[in-house]
């Protein structure tokens, strides 16, 4: 995946995952849209794994929607170490219960003030 980010202009700094999510640090230029870079990394990476891995007569799909947090430049090493272990966080901690602790849970689903896309 970081060799389709380079070709695309996408600064992807360590990407890892467990069952049901993946985490990704990256920084994005001024000129960069999030979701347009959610979108090409989402649909490169669903190609590939339909591509190269069987998975029982099914295709692989990201599920939909995103989350994003940003991060001051103070805190990318202690993000990099979280992402590298994140099977281990997980091992006690689910990705629900997380963000119920950080607190992300409650403006999910919830539509967007009229004049932002």
């Amino acid at each position: 995946m970081k060799w389709y980010a380079q070709e695309h202009d996408i600064m992807l700094d360590i990407i890892n995952g467990v069952q049901d999510h993946v985490h990704c640090l990256m920084r994005l230029k001024t000129t960069q849209c999030v979701a347009d870079v959610i979108g090409t990394i989402k649909g490169e990476s669903s190609y590939w794994v339909n591509k190269n891995v069987i998975l029982h007569d099914e295709l692989f799909e990201w599920q939909d929607g995103y989350g994003v947090i940003s991060i001051s430049p103070e805190q990318i090493n202690g993000v990099r170490k979280y992402i590298y272990n994140q099977e281990i966080h997980h091992q006690n901690t689910s990705i629900g219960d997380e963000l119920k602790t950080l607190n992300f849970t409650k403006n999910i689903n919830k539509p967007r003030p009229s004049g932002l896309s």
